[in-house]
């Protein structure tokens, strides 16, 4: 009789682990399914805000920006709330091929490398990149300068970074734009390779620097979205183009640069 009762105890005790185990499953695959915004309701976007006039917070907490103002029409037009997640910019995109989140928008450059990770919608915007100096520092005095060996400060991840790299520039790498104001300030860069409107900027907000004369490169940006994800980029890219093809773009632009 105990070895019965034992028994019909362990088979008891068997279904509750498998139930709990189904239910483990569940709430496992119930997350994974609304990690990414998934639900009727959200959509998420993950941006590095510290790249103004794209993305930026004036109190630390909001993001305020170019993307933001993009963002909230493709939400508006899905009927969907916008959920703004701000991250370091190579964390952008790792959340989006990752599917934690629907799309990075973040100041994005279409690489052939990173078409091979990610989806691109149509660009909707064009940028110069330019060299940011400290006033009368003297060494390097046109784009052209930036050589092999210069002393350049970058943001972690973007083009101008890799861009430099390749130059065989000593890169010096950021998060933060601002952080490397603050080191070309120290004189421990010589420059910095960076967007022509967010250096406008930060030179704004540093009288001790300036913007070179001429370019050293022009950039466009993209959306990103998981590579796959061929429902959401077709609905992106027709929100995106109203919005190109209305001047509403650059009204957001000049919106978040007069300031």
């Amino acid at each position: 009789m105990k070895k019965i009762v034992s028994l019909a105890c362990v088979f008891t005790l068997a279904v509750s682990v498998l139930a709990g185990c189904g239910s483990k499953k569940e709430e496992t695959k119930a997350a994974e399914t609304t990690a990414a915004g998934e639900s009727s309701d959200t959509l998420i976007m993950a941006t590095e805000a510290g790249f103004a006039p794209y993305e930026y917070t004036e109190d630390g907490k909001t993001v305020l920006g170019v993307d933001v103002d993009i963002a909230n029409e493709i939400a508006n037009a899905l009927g969907k709330k916008l959920e703004i997640q701000n991250m370091t910019f190579d964390g952008a995109l790792l959340a989006v091929q990752q599917g934690t989140a629907d799309f990075a928008a973040a100041g994005i450059s279409v690489t052939p490398e990173r078409e091979e990770l990610m989806d691109f919608t149509i660009e909707y915007a064009t940028s110069k990149q330019v060299v940011v100096v400290k006033k009368d520092a003297g060494k390097i005095t046109k784009p052209e300068d930036v050589a092999e060996g210069t002393v350049v400060g970058v943001q972690m991840g973007t083009t101008g970074d890799f861009y430099c790299s390749d130059l065989g520039c000593e890169v010096k790498q950021f998060n933060k734009y601002a952080e490397a104001a603050m080191e070309l300030n120290n004189d421990k860069l010589e420059c910095i390779v960076m967007d022509a409107l967010p250096a406008e900027q930060l030179v704004a907000a540093n009288e001790n620097l300036e913007i070179l004369e001429g370019e050293l490169f022009t950039d466009k940006y993209a959306i990103a979205l998981k590579k796959g994800n061929t429902e959401l980029l077709d609905q992106i890219n027709e929100v995106l183009q109203k919005l190109i093809d209305e001047g509403k773009i650059d009204e957001f632009t000049i919106n978040h640069t007069t300031k």
